[in-house]
């Protein structure tokens, strides 16, 4: 199931913290960031079906697809695609389990993502799937 952690932000006169303190981060094993060359590029399609990640914005804004695969091998093009808009401000953390692939681009220039794996580097060539972006008919 996707889950979304909320986080927060606290200010006063020194300036601001962001956080996100129910983000369990025990199981991360590496993270890396991500920035889009425009905003018409869409980056994806890409699933696992053992890594978890998870997935904060450090700059302005993306639009996150996912689709859970039903067939690994080839996966029916119009599944259903859940949008969800990550954003600077919002302050949270968006969590995808296994069995999900993921589609994005970014809605601002200069946006940047974060994403936390529970996975090492090393397991990544046998648990990396993807497809063209437009694999799946209901993306927009």
């Amino acid at each position: 199931m996707i889950e979304i952690i909320k986080g927060d932000l606290a200010r006063d006169h020194r300036g601001q913290i962001r956080f996100v303190n129910d983000f369990d981060m025990s199981l991360v094993k590496r993270f890396y960031t991500i920035k889009n060359v425009n905003s018409s590029f869409v980056r994806g399609w890409r699933a696992h079906r053992i890594e978890h990640r998870w997935f904060y914005v450090i700059s302005g804004a993306f639009e996150l697809n996912i689709v859970k695969i039903d067939n690994w091998e080839t996966p029916s093009t119009d599944l259903l695609i859940e949008k969800i808009l990550l954003k600077f401000d919002d302050q949270q953390v968006v969590h995808i389990p296994p069995g999900y692939g993921t589609a994005f681009r970014s809605l601002e220039k200069e946006s940047e993502l974060l994403v936390f794996a529970d996975r090492g580097i090393e397991f990544a060539e046998d648990d990396n799937y993807t497809w063209e972006h437009n694999h799946f008919v209901n993306y927009r």
